[in-house]
């Protein structure tokens, strides 16, 4: 089974050089959408706004103004959360979410160019 999660995005092309920035493999699907290739089984759908809307029947959501959901990425150790987030700041992102390190978990956020709330974490295996 796969995973695929669709994001309205204002500029497509901004928004694919941002995830080209944070090291993420974009693939063009069709007019006006692409593809973050997050692994095998989960994308991520950058669909400009007009295309995003013609898949609802709702209002688009304004992800500056509100959250609807935060994703979540899974990585290995508490460098690469760091190693994202970080490369995320310096590519236009905003900082989002706190920062949790509670000694089972490392984690840290950031919201996209288009204001969606992301966090990277790293799930920390007890000791003996």
């Amino acid at each position: 089974m796969q995973l695929f999660v669709n994001m309205p995005v204002k500029d497509l092309d901004r928004s694919k050089q941002f995830f080209t920035d944070l090291g993420f493999t974009i693939f063009g699907m069709a007019e006006g959408m692409a593809s973050v290739v997050i692994n095998q089984e989960t994308q991520v759908m950058l669909l400009t706004e007009p295309v995003f809307a013609s898949y609802i029947s709702q209002e688009i959501a304004d992800a500056h103004r509100s959250t609807e959901a935060i994703l979540v990425l899974g990585m290995e150790n508490p460098a690469q959360v760091d190693e994202l987030v970080d490369k995320a700041l310096a590519a236009g992102a905003g900082p989002a979410g706190v920062k949790q390190e509670d000694g089972v978990r490392y984690q840290r956020g950031f919201a996209d160019l288009d204001g969606h709330h992301w966090e990277a974490l790293c799930l920390v295996q007890p000791a003996g």
